[in-house]
């Protein structure tokens, strides 16, 4: 293909690159041909002067990459073009750059001035690309200028910036140890951001370089604890497994008073010993990492899950362990993979917390379909979860496996049943008795390993299965399995009292073919001749003889040895030492019967779900879980000084268009409140600023209310003298279309007083155009599953402001939004609109453009969660009903102190439905409130209860189906009951 071919019009032509080739048959004589022809067409793509020719040879080199193929010779073509003012075009660059910036460091180092032009450009995509090829340059010569720009970025207005910065922290730290102290100091900024997205890459940033440094989480761990419901899914693990080895250093052991840990008895007497003196008390922080992880059980991430699972398996008291039961068999039904990990962790967790998992007995049924793994880990886990009450369930499911034509899952099966007859003595002789019915099969693979398990079970009644050990002799003629054969010869050698007409016998065979023999044969061939010969040599001392003297050959030096050593200790000589005389007491000792235990008995000392668990050994990187501190540390390093937040209160007062025009309408809007932060440090774009907004003492709300209405009484008899010469001028048609938007916004939804209004849009950031809302509280008629918000537009700049409108809508997934009437010319003091927003149940932030004639603002509506719910009327039966059947995970309960001017029944109701829109239950008791509603989105309900008690204690109760809505609520309604 030709350079004049491939710029051809872009609008056709038979060559035309506008349209990706990636279909063309490699013998077509295409584009992609030759990888070298292709090589030199998207270098001359890269050269052209047309962005559009740029970004398909951009497009095509990612794809490459993204097929595993090299494009690395095209590094000097691509970073030419990174500093194109081609937006989509620099994208792609830093893209490729970022793979490759590592291999071609030198080639990267001649465009490090352009990466650092982009660390200043105004997209935050452009400026975390630079910063992250930047940190891809593993060159020492360039560490002071990532450094700084790690500095930098780490106080970028942009969270997604300010994440990469903490991406880059763990390069830089790799690549120069040194500089770690400058690195904890970001560090420790980050970790003081208020945003879910720095939050679980900052965390991961401080694992890896200064782990051991837990002062930089004291004062960020409640923060951290409220927005890990937020975080996205891999940060929340990261974050969670952070505060599990927090926790072990910070809180005292909940389960101090019954511990099973039965190796230890002197600490434990001792934990006694502290607890008698001062009871067991859970600290608030602790109760508060357990109540903020356990919604995330329901997550969908299975990582997410396990991780909240070790956490309430380390930290929880052993009664609230249960909880994590229900999720963990959930996961399930995920795939092999997962399945794999999670058994792993359900294997260890049964041997201390059996209880929790035996209502799930059935969920470990292994199917047909399981995998070899998986069924072997499903047969650990009922092993260990067998007891007197379950093990006739258990040993039903075991006979259904053996038949099966997986052997190692037989041979599993088969260790299985040894090792419950181990655990459970009353079935020990059924166990028995079927291992034995065993040995007929016709799979010598079942047999052999009935043998090893039978010997076993043997070792602990000798005497009272002399009968079995004679039946087991006679197989020594049909097992070719070397570690059967070696298990029948040791345990008639060990027994040989019980059977001596036998042994005898069965040595003279083993004689006869013993150069046959594998090595572990002969090896029990020579210790049976040892200790038939020192029970009854008459009958086997030539045997045992003859044994010897093939032994002393042997191949085998082990085996050799083992003949020379023997020979010297039962047959005394003149040059036999003194220990001949014990040989009797050295073979013939009794040996302890073997405990037949679980493998994973001792794995718990790693931290479940970790690496070092799944391979029981410690892997590169892992850090030790903490043992439980012996007394509290000091619980106020925790505690953060709130400052008062910058507030602006006032009166927004509604000027009537409509009478301007000599239309009917309200006159005035009074008591409004427009609450505002002047938060710069948060800005747009983190999210952050809605939630503290309207926060503040009512004391000023009151007094600047009260000089505002005296100020907006002056304003009524203005207006009524501007209105009577405003009626005289004539009304235009685009007028009357703009007085007819804003009548049909104040037509759909009173404006309520009570209502808490937020900043939306500042008036010095909008050029003198401010822009406050509010949760007015009424339904939304256009569609009852939104939640309406009330728009209030204010406008001091001295120019008109023209078409006014949001677009470019940027919601969460699922999130819909009806938008308000375009406002047309405008040049009111202040107008308002009415919109829709369906928020999914969530309180993610809606993010959105608005937009007049020459300005777009970028904007975002976070609603607090009282906001997402709808009032619903229950009488009191219906609420008790209702609340029976949300009980469980689906209630959260708080105990709390009312505020010294919230103790009687008004004011508890009134905080309450400020805090939350719900609607008063019926109650016969004068100590109890309840409140009911819906969420507006999915209609779930929600029932609130506040019991109060003596001395202002108060109990506060929130069911509801989704456990992420309740959660939050319990916290605002908490806030709002205390302060």
């Amino acid at each position: 293909m030709s350079a004049s071919s491939a710029f051809n019009d872009e609008k056709g032509g038979s060559s035309s690159v506008g349209e990706p080739e990636y279909g063309h048959d490699p013998a077509s004589g295409g584009i992609f041909s030759s990888d070298y022809k292709r090589h030199d067409d998207l270098k001359e793509m890269l050269d052209s002067n047309k962005d559009s020719l740029k970004l398909e040879a951009m497009k095509r080199i990612v794809a490459m990459i993204a097929r595993g193929k090299n494009a690395s010779d095209l590094f000097p073509a691509v970073v030419k073009n990174v500093a194109c003012k081609n937006i989509e075009v620099k994208k792609l660059v830093y893209v490729y750059l970022v793979r490759y910036a590592e291999e071609q460091q030198d080639l990267a180092l001649l465009s490090i001035s352009t990466f650092q032009r982009g660390l200043k450009d105004p997209n935050q995509l452009i400026r975390a690309s630079a910063l992250r090829v930047l940190s891809s340059i593993r060159v020492t010569i360039i560490v002071p200028i990532m450094m700084l720009a790690i500095k930098e970025a780490a106080s970028d207005m942009s969270p997604y910036v300010r994440k990469t910065a903490a991406h880059a922290i763990p390069k830089l730290y790799s690549l120069d140890p040194e500089q770690k102290d400058q690195l904890i100091e970001v560090i420790e900024k980050l970790l003081a951001d208020k945003t879910t997205l720095v939050a679980g890459s900052v965390v991961m940033a401080f694992e890896e370089v200064c782990p051991e440094r837990i002062d930089l989480i004291h004062k960020n761990y409640r923060k951290l604890c409220n927005l890990l419901i937020d975080v996205e899914e891999w940060g929340q693990v990261v974050i969670i497994n952070m505060l599990t080895r927090y926790a072990r250093t910070q809180f005292l052991n909940p389960n101090i008073n019954d511990d099973d840990d039965e190796d230890d008895k002197e600490k434990k007497a001792e934990a006694a010993t502290l607890a008698k003196r001062k009871p067991y008390v859970m600290d608030p922080d602790h109760r508060l990492l357990l109540r903020n992880t356990k919604p995330l059980l329901q997550s969908r991430n299975a990582a997410v899950v396990m991780a909240v699972a070790q956490l309430y398996f380390h930290l929880a008291p052993k009664a609230e362990i249960g909880v994590i039961a229900k999720a963990l068999v959930r996961l399930l039904r995920s795939h092999s993979e997962v399945q794999y990990v999670v058994l792993q962790n359900v294997a260890t967790m049964t041997i201390k917390r059996r209880g929790m998992f035996e209502p799930y007995l059935k969920s470990f049924y292994i199917r047909s379909t399981d995998p070899t793994q998986i069924k072997v880990l499903k047969l650990e886990v009922l092993t260990n979860l067998a007891n007197e009450t379950n093990i006739s369930t258990i040993l039903r499911e075991f006979q259904t496996y053996i038949k099966s034509m997986d052997k190692d899952f037989v041979a599993a099966t088969i260790q299985a049943i040894g090792r419950c007859a181990t655990n459970i003595g009353e079935v020990r002789d059924t166990c028995l008795n079927g291992l034995v019915q065993l040995l007929s099969n016709r799979d010598e693979l079942v047999v052999a390993e009935s043998v090893v398990v039978i010997k076993k079970l043997l070792q602990m009644q000798p005497e009272k299965h002399s009968d079995i050990i004679k039946h087991m002799a006679k197989l020594t003629d049909n097992i070719q399995v070397p570690m059967a054969r070696a298990s029948i010869l040791w345990l008639i050698g060990e027994y040989c009292e019980h059977v001596p007409k036998i042994a005898p016998d069965v040595l003279r065979k083993m004689a006869k073919s013993f150069t046959n023999e594998e090595d572990i044969v002969k090896l029990q061939i020579i210790n049976l001749s040892a200790k038939l010969y020192l029970t009854n040599s008459k009958q086997t001392k030539l045997l045992t003889q003859y044994v010897l003297n093939l032994a002393k050959y042997d191949q085998n030096y082990d085996i050799r040895d083992r003949a020379r050593f023997i020979r010297q200790l039962i047959v005394p000589t003149e040059k036999s030492g003194a220990l001949s005389k014990y040989a009797k007491k050295l073979f013939l000792a009794l040996k302890p019967a073997p405990v037949l235990e679980s493998p994973f008995k001792d794995r718990d000392h790693f931290q479940l779900g970790s690496l070092s668990h799944l391979l029981n050994a410690k892997a590169g990187g892992y850090q030790e879980l903490p043992d439980w501190p012996e007394a509290a540390p000091d619980p106020s390093v925790r505690n953060v000084e709130v400052k008062e937040s910058v507030r602006a209160v006032g009166t927004v007062t509604y000027r009537d268009t409509g009478a301007l025009w000599g239309l009917p309408g309200p006159q005035t809007m009074e008591g409004s409140e427009g609450c505002s932060q002047l938060d710069s440090a948060s800005g747009s774009e983190s999210g952050s600023g809605s939630e503290e907004s309207g926060s503040g003492s009512e004391s000023d709300e009151s007094e600047e209310g009260s000089e505002s209405e005296q100020e907006s009484e002056e304003d009524k008899e203005e207006d009524k003298k501007k209105k009577k010469k405003e009626l005289k001028k004539p009304v235009r048609e685009s007028e009357r279309l703009i007085i007819l938007h804003l009548l049909l916004c104040r037509q759909t939804i009173t404006p309520c007083s009570a209502s808490k209004s937020y900043e939306l849009l500042h008036r010095i950031t909008g050029e003198g155009l401010s822009v406050e809302y509010c949760f007015s509280r009424q339904p939304f008629s256009p569609d009852g599953n939104m939640v309406a918000v009330q728009v209030q537009f204010n406008n001091s700049a001295a120019s008109e402001t023209k078409n006014l409108h949001m677009e470019d809508v940027k919601l969460q997934c699922g999130m819909r939004v009806k938008e308000f009437p375009e406002i047309g010319e405008w040049w009111g003091e202040a107008a308002t609109a009415v919109m829709g927003i369906d928020f999914c149940d969530s309180t993610q932030a809606a993010n959105f453009q608005l937009c007049t004639h020459t300005k777009k603002f970028f904007v975002s509506i976070q609603p607090p969660v009282g906001e997402l719910m709808r009032p619903v009327f229950l009488t009191e039966n219906e609420f008790k009903k209702e609340q029976g059947q949300l009980m469980g995970m689906n209630e959260i309960t708080e105990r709390l102190t009312l505020d010294a001017k919230c103790r009687n029944e008004h004011t508890i109701v009134q905080r309450v439905t400020t805090a939350a829109n719900l609607s008063r239950v019926p109650c016969g008791s004068d100590k109890e409130c309840r409140f009911a509603g819906r969420t507006v989105t999915s209609g779930s309900l929600v029932l609130v209860s506040v019991v109060t008690k003596e001395e202002g204690a108060a109990q506060l109760t929130v069911n509801c189906e989704k456990m992420v809505i309740g959660t939050m609520l319990v916290k605002d309604i908490l806030l709002a009951l205390t302060q």
